[in-house]
């Protein structure tokens, strides 16, 4: 197991590699840029020093001017240069300044960090701590009232994305019923608060709808995946010879179905990982939750490529890093497998 554990580490470096320098080459060769993106804002700002000029489509900046533009950003160099540059500087935590902003990519990273790991962290142990329990008692009462009903409300859950789920609760719930803030991290009133009970009932009411939404996918596929696993080692032959030999069937299914049926579970459990950080642009996005996922997808949106260099390369190392927590799961969960014999 620990040659099996040394290969995989091995290979997530070039892995890593192979991510990021395919996003950095993307980054390079799509349309726009932080220097076009500056001379389309002043032009719509109606500076005719800079504009693009409606005859021509020349801009007034000289071609000496944008060089000089490409290279202040970095943009001057060919892709591989320009790459293991941006390589070098992130082997020391360095990610470079924001094009957008002039503020340290990692600066812009720690500050949002927090929002993204309150939801990232709830969204984890709501859906492992109730959807394990709840797929359990689904495979037990296979068939009841109580599986079909459940089973419909998941379906439904999963079958609609997260942000459209948002657009509803957000209409429904926070305009025409107004029992939830329309989005929002804190309220305007949190740092006028002064007890900690005060600002965590402030915080949790602006989650409530967020929430909903982080876990409807996951809490859906694990749910299902937990029942339909222990049904099938229900109906295994050694639950069915453990219980002819006079096992109870709760200790058979607590001491034997169970365990066997966390595998999946746990080879997911890694891939959870990314929850602590990403989280999700569009749900970030309808209710303006000013975490690591709307930083993304405004720097998308703005062409600021060192932010989004910075979190392309936090989330590779942590789905590189969760596969690996994965199989150690999975490995834990059952002894019989022996990776790498």
């Amino acid at each position: 197991m620990l040659s099996y554990f040394l290969r995989r580490f091995v290979l997530v470096v070039p892995t890593f590699l192979g991510i990021t320098i395919l996003i950095f080459a993307i980054t390079r060769f799509v349309p726009g840029g932080p220097v076009e993106r500056m001379l389309a804002n002043m032009q719509a700002q109606g500076d005719g020093s800079a504009a693009m000029t409606s005859a021509g489509g020349n801009s007034a900046l000289s071609e000496d001017q944008i060089a000089e533009l490409n290279a202040f950003y970095g943009l001057d160099k060919p892709v591989l240069e320009a790459y293991t540059e941006w390589l070098g500087k992130l082997m020391v935590l360095d990610f470079g300044e924001s094009t957008r902003y002039y503020e340290p990519v990692s600066d812009m990273i720690a500050e949002r960090l927090p929002v993204s790991l309150f939801y990232g962290g709830m969204t984890f142990f709501i859906s492992y701590f109730i959807s394990i329990p709840l797929g359990y008692y689904k495979a037990l009462k296979h068939g009841s009232v109580f599986d079909s009903g459940s089973s419909i409300l998941i379906f439904v859950g999963y079958a609609l994305p997260g942000y459209v789920v948002g657009v509803l609760l957000i209409t429904l719930f926070s305009y025409h019923l107004e029992w939830f803030p329309m989005g929002g991290f804190v309220g305007d009133d949190f740092d006028d608060y002064d007890t900690f009970f005060e600002r965590a009932k402030d915080v949790m009411w602006h989650a409530v709808l967020p929430l909903i939404c982080y876990l409807i996918g996951d809490f859906a596929t694990l749910t299902m995946t937990m029942k339909n696993n222990l049904m099938e080692n229900l109906s295994s032959d050694y639950i069915r010879t453990a219980i002819a030999k006079g096992l109870p069937f709760k200790k058979a299914v607590r001491k034997h179905a169970l365990r066997n049926s966390l595998i999946p579970i746990a080879s997911h459990f890694g891939n959870s990982l990314l929850f602590f950080m990403t989280g999700s642009f569009l749900i970030e996005v309808i209710f303006n939750i000013d975490g690591i996922g709307l930083l993304g997808y405004e720097s998308i949106i703005e062409r600021d490529y060192p932010v989004v260099m910075g979190i392309v390369a936090i989330n590779a190392g942590m789905l590189l890093m969760g596969n690996i927590i994965s199989d150690i799961c999975v490995a834990l969960v059952d002894p019989r497998v022996k990776f790498g014999a």
